[in-house]
Order: C-alpha cells, then sequence, then structure tokens
C-alpha cells in the first residue's frame, strides 16, 4: 500500500473521527452548555499530564496521552452511556464493535495501535491503563462539580462520591485527589 493511500485512510479516519465533537454526555459544563463527548477527552489529557509527575511511580505519559485521545472513539456509534444508570451487560462488546468499525479502513499499524491503546485501557492492567482509567472517572466526577446543580439527577448524589473510588485507589496520590474533588462535592450539595 502506498504512502498515498494510506494518508488518504487517515484523512478520512479523521474526518469521521470529529463526529465524536457532536456526541453529547449527561455531563454540563460550568456556562450551562452540555459537554461533549470530545471535551471530556481532552480535559481527561489534560489532568494526566497535570498528575502524572504527581505519582509514586513512573508511567509512560505518552500511552496515556495517546489513550485518553482514542479511549471514547467508540462513542461514535456507540453512544454516551450514563454511569450512574449501571453498567450495561454488553457495553464493552458494544464499544469494541464500534470501534473496529470506526478503525477498519485505517493502515495496519495505526488500526492495530489504536486497538491495542483502547483495550490497554479497558483492561487497566497496566500502570497506564489503571492511571488511565482512574484519571477518567477523576475529571467525571469534578466536571460534575463543576456544573449547575439542577443538571444533576437523583442518582448522582450518591454515585459522584462512588464514582472512581476504585479506580484512584491504586495510588495515593489519586486517591488524595479524589479526596479533594469529595470535599468539594459535599460542598455543593449542602449549598442546595
Amino acid at each position: 500500500m502506498g504512502k498515498k493511500q494510506n494518508l488518504e485512510q487517515i484523512l478520512k479516519f479523521l474526518q469521521e473521527a470529529e463526529k465524536l465533537k457532536s456526541v453529547l454526555r449527561h455531563s454540563w459544563l460550568s456556562s450551562g452548555r452540555q459537554e461533549s463527548v470530545a471535551e471530556h477527552s481532552w480535559r481527561v489529557a489534560l489532568l494526566a499530564v497535570l498528575l502524572a509527575p504527581q505519582l509514586d511511580h513512573k508511567i509512560d505519559i505518552g500511552t496515556v496521552l495517546k489513550m485518553m485521545t482514542i479511549h471514547d472513539l467508540c462513542e461514535i456509534y456507540a453512544g454516551d452511556h450514563h454511569a450512574w444508570r449501571g453498567k450495561l451487560k454488553n457495553k464493552h462488546t458494544k464499544e469494541k464493535a464500534a470501534l473496529e468499525k470506526l478503525v477498519k479502513d485505517l493502515p495496519k499499524i495505526q488500526k492495530q495501535e489504536i486497538l491495542n491503546l483502547w483495550h490497554n485501557y479497558e483492561d487497566a492492567k497496566t500502570p497506564e491503563g489503571k492511571f488511565a482509567k482512574a484519571v477518567d472517572k477523576l475529571e467525571t466526577i469534578d466536571q460534575h462539580n463543576l456544573a449547575d446543580i439542577k443538571t444533576w439527577v437523583k442518582e448522582e448524589y450518591k454515585y459522584q462520591f462512588e464514582h472512581g473510588e476504585a479506580q484512584s485507589r491504586y495510588s495515593k496520590i489519586l486517591l488524595q485527589f479524589k479526596r479533594l474533588i469529595d470535599t468539594q462535592t459535599r460542598a455543593k450539595i449542602s449549598k442546595k
């Protein structure tokens, strides 16, 4: 396969990936506008950059940033699932199929890298995967704290404290960060 054809495949993929900007999450921004999945992915990547140097163990931040860039691409076709509703039984299968559909025409190297990164994130067994999974959850609950509490559904009041708890336990720093967010959550709820 020639380089020109590779570039055409990459451009086609990039143009399809643009749709992530239009997939909305349950989260709302501090400005009152509903958040897109792409905006969430950007902020997760930013949080990863900020927290990585605080960890008491080494991680490959380049791998983490790649994971953060691609971890929600599957939602272009699979949609966003509100975590407080509980885990869908077929979520992994549905998202994997959606991602495979999205990357099917990419050059082999890029296709395999994206699939490997997604599996690393989903499995959360490597230090990078564990960190990425935790940071994803932490960003979500912080974003909820930034939104007007009128956007919260009743299930979120409890779930706000549960979300990311297990994932953050692997690192004292991440657990401390979770506790900071929890403190802000309590203050937000008490003002209601």
